[in-house]
């Protein structure tokens, strides 16, 4: 059975000529212990909510879980999908591609990824286990992790959170092969990674990776263990190549025509590529079916369990009836009131409005709670030992924090949001990329989003950050002005079940903005009038959060100075491009003199202003200052405004 995966492996790999055989060759043994013996699931059913979750960290042997995938009978995963690997169209991705196929949990390949996003999903499990019942939450997260995945640096992250917490149902199998593309491990690392793991909280075990009785020892002791688990195994990358075993020249390569008859030869393996011997398919078949009674008894205690509803709309990701009813309640009272506050504490009002309401939501902050306003008034913190709580203290690990937010957004029945500095999005930045490319809904609330956070300085100061983010495809970056426009970005990015979020708010007060119920979520056009211009507008002003009261006091006096204008506001790029081609052009007010402001650089906003409009904003780094100063040196007012605004008439 394991040999069926070396051969369909390095016969993929061979036909794309393009690919990663030795992993899946090494791994084999273990991969083949986890399914046949322990992984609980069932390959006609790979949503049943109670399966186990198997992440392939490595995401490089991507042919190690298609080979799998085929052989336990998943639908999905034909031979003619195996045998088109890497190509124009197919599921088999070069690296696994959550969405593509059935049965890949999360997109992995950026090595470190998939450890990090495991926490997320042995979190979510204990969570829900904590608030069903573990007779509808009772599964385990197992891991292929290789040396590559360990060296980065947010497995540190992901593993010290772990072990705090107690993630016993999580274990990680490490391909302990020495070796990388370069060669030997040793040419860069010499960490002793079972201390580390040890340090971190983990128990940790080191075992021959070919000796079958051994791994499965190894893996029945991990799931009697009170703390995550991690197990060395020692294995040979390219196991039972011909030639080749044991060399890094079979990490990123096809073994070549000649290995590869020389392998099968050693390996008694007679079948064409891609052909299975009929006792091997038959007994891998009778694996993936392995877990239909296990399924079958689950769903008949969903059936009559008093949750049932409220645990599949959450599985499903639906948000519950009546989630806005009190958000849009908020809504009208704040245009009533129209308080003068920063848009982290604004963000703050929308969470608490709406928390109670949305029991999925599960909050945290990288140890800036209080900046940060992600912490709603008597929480439980989410915690070892019953896991119920809504609140996790992530810790200095943002990294980390944005990676096991993707996990358990991909495990499914929780929204994670979580808080830090906008500036140490970049620390975030490759897991916020990830959500972005599958498709989940992880919200990011980043405050401190402009020199407006002041004495801090430009170390703290984020000015390149909202152009990076919104250079992301499927990333909704909102930069909402006041109150009412925080809480309705909040409503768009809970509504969105297909894409991340990432809301940029400040930390100085703002005035208000919005002093007239619309009737409607205008924040979600993405761009829509403020403000319109006394008669035939000659002047539009576009602006984006703190700077939108700015583009108004600068309408004010270009109104009075006999230049009608009108002003936009722009929550979100994003929003605004999904709309019809004519409201675009509406709001963009082609034929008047445009001029946008933020407090940023200006890269994407030649969108709105075209290649004659002008831009008052960032050019360069920030400086030590309180914000007032700073916007006043750096040239960020109402009279820069009209100044450009005039210049251009």
């Amino acid at each position: 059975m394991a040999d069926a995966i070396r051969v369909l492996a390095m016969d993929g790999v061979e036909k794309a000529n393009s690919g990663h055989p030795g992993m899946p060759m090494g791994m084999a043994d273990v991969a083949t212990v986890l399914f046949s013996k322990f992984l609980k699931f069932d390959a006609s059913r790979p949503d049943w909510a109670d399966r186990d979750r198997f992440i392939l960290s490595a995401g490089h042997g991507s042919m190690l879980i298609y080979s799998l995938l085929h052989l336990t009978g998943y639908k999905d995963a034909t031979k003619e999908q195996l045998s088109n690997f890497r190509q124009w169209g197919a599921k088999t991705a070069g690296h696994p591609e959550y969405g593509h196929m059935a049965g890949i949990e999360t997109t992995t390949g950026p090595l470190g990824q998939g450890v990090a996003n495991s926490v997320g999903f042995a979190l979510a499990e204990r969570h829900l286990a904590g608030r069903f019942g573990e007779d509808l939450v009772d599964h385990r997260t197992w891991v292929i992790a290789g040396d590559g995945c360990l060296m980065e640096g947010v497995s540190q992250e992901a593993i010290a959170l772990a072990g705090r917490l107690k993630l016993n149902k999580l274990c990680v199998l490490w391909d302990d092969n020495e070796i990388t593309i370069d060669g030997k491990v040793s040419l860069s690392d010499a960490t002793d990674q079972l201390a580390r793991f040890k340090a971190s909280g983990w128990a940790v075990k080191a075992i021959d990776g070919h000796d079958m009785g051994a791994i499965k020892k190894a893996l029945a002791w991990a799931t009697k263990q009170s703390k995550p688990t991690l197990i060395a195994c020692k294995t040979r990358i390219g196991r039972g190549a011909a030639t080749m075993e044991g060399s890094h020249k079979t990490h990123g390569a096809a073994l070549g025509a000649a290995e590869i008859a020389a392998t099968r030869l050693g390996l008694k393996w007679t079948h064409a590529p891609f052909e299975l011997p009929e006792g091997v398919e038959k007994a891998w078949r009778k694996v993936g079916k392995r877990g239909s009674k296990d399924r079958k008894a689950w769903e008949a205690r969903l059936l009559d369990h008093a949750s049932r509803d409220d645990f599949t709309r959450a599985m499903a990701g639906d948000l519950p009836d009546g989630a806005f009813e009190a958000l849009e309640a908020k809504l009208k009272a704040v245009v009533a009131e129209a308080p003068a506050m920063a848009t982290r504490q604004s963000s703050g009002v929308a969470l608490e409005t709406v928390f109670d309401a949305i029991p999925e939501l599960i909050g945290g902050s990288a140890d800036l709670t209080g900046s940060n306003n992600t912490f709603v008034k008597n929480t439980h913190i989410l915690d070892a030992p019953t896991y119920e709580g809504r609140y996790v203290n992530w810790g200095i690990r943002e990294h980390g924090m944005a990676s096991a937010m993707n996990g358990m957004a991909l495990h499914g029945g929780v929204i994670p949001y979580a808080g830090t500095f906008m500036v140490f999005s970049d620390y975030s930045r490759p897991a916020i990329r990830l959500a972005a490319l599958m498709g989940v809904r992880a919200i990011h609330v980043l405050t401190h989003d402009s020199i407006g956070l002041g004495e801090d300085g430009p170390t703290h100061q984020p000015v390149e950050h909202l152009a990076a983010l919104r250079a992301i495809p499927n990333l909704l970056v909102f930069r909402p002005a006041d109150t009412v426009e925080a809480l309705e970005c909040w409503q768009v990015a809970l509504q969105n079940k297909k894409a991340p979020s990432a809301l940029a708010l400040s930390r100085q007060k703002t005035p208000a903005v919005r002093l007239t119920d619309a009737g409607e979520n205008l924040s979600r056009k993405g761009a829509y009038e403020l403000k319109a211009a006394s008669g035939e507008a000659k002047v539009t002003l576009f602006g984006t959060g703190t700077e939108v009261a700015l583009a108004l006091k600068a309408a004010e006096t270009l109104e009075a100075e006999g230049a009608p204008t009108r002003v936009v506001s722009v929550p979100c790029f994003e929003l605004f491009e999904q709309q019809p081609k004519a409201y675009q052009d509406a709001v963009i007010g082609r034929g008047t003199v445009r001029v946008a402001i933020e407090a940023a650089i200006k890269q994407g906003w030649e969108r709105f202003i075209g290649e004659d409009g002008a831009f008052v904003g960032m050019s360069s780094f920030g400086a030590s200052a309180p914000a007032e100063v700073l916007y006043k040196e750096f040239g960020i007012t109402a009279e820069a405004v009209v100044e450009a605004a005039k210049a251009r008439l």
